[in-house]
């Protein structure tokens, strides 16, 4: 992770988000700014309460899962980008497998959120939010 200056007097904490292998066969990075390190933080349309609605309402829980008792919480890290379009969803707590690819499914269904704001500038994001599977 690095600091990195948005504007006159201005630092936040930024971290590389891993963007795959490039034509080149090189790695590629996209800078972003850290969810704390933001004087505007990113949020779901309607505030967090409603994030929380949203996936009750499309969280499917896979049946084999379900029948053998895995449940967990799926920690996924996202990007908020400047325009508010979610991007880069990675898992970084896994439970299972089903259970990992079913939180990756609800998050990719998100709609835009109001991005981030650094100064008054609307810059990308990595957010870090929890998928809850309880039986």
């Amino acid at each position: 992770m690095t600091v990195s200056a948005a504007g006159p007097g201005a630092a936040a904490q930024t971290c590389r988000v891993n963007l795959g292998v490039n034509a080149d066969g090189q790695r590629a990075y996209m800078e972003v700014y850290e969810y704390d390190f933001v004087s505007e933080k990113p949020s779901f349309p309607g505030g967090d309460d409603k994030f929380m609605e949203f996936i009750n309402a499309h969280r499917q829980y896979p049946a084999r899962a379900y029948e053998s008792g895995v449940q967990g919480r799926v920690t996924c890290s996202f990007v908020v980008n400047s325009d508010g379009a979610v991007s880069h969803l990675r898992v970084i707590k896994s439970v299972e497998d089903s259970l990992n690819e079913e939180a990756l499914r609800i998050l990719a269904l998100m709609p835009a959120w109001t991005p981030g704001r650094l100064n008054g500038i609307a810059v990308p994001v990595r957010v870090i939010r929890s998928v809850p599977f309880r039986r």
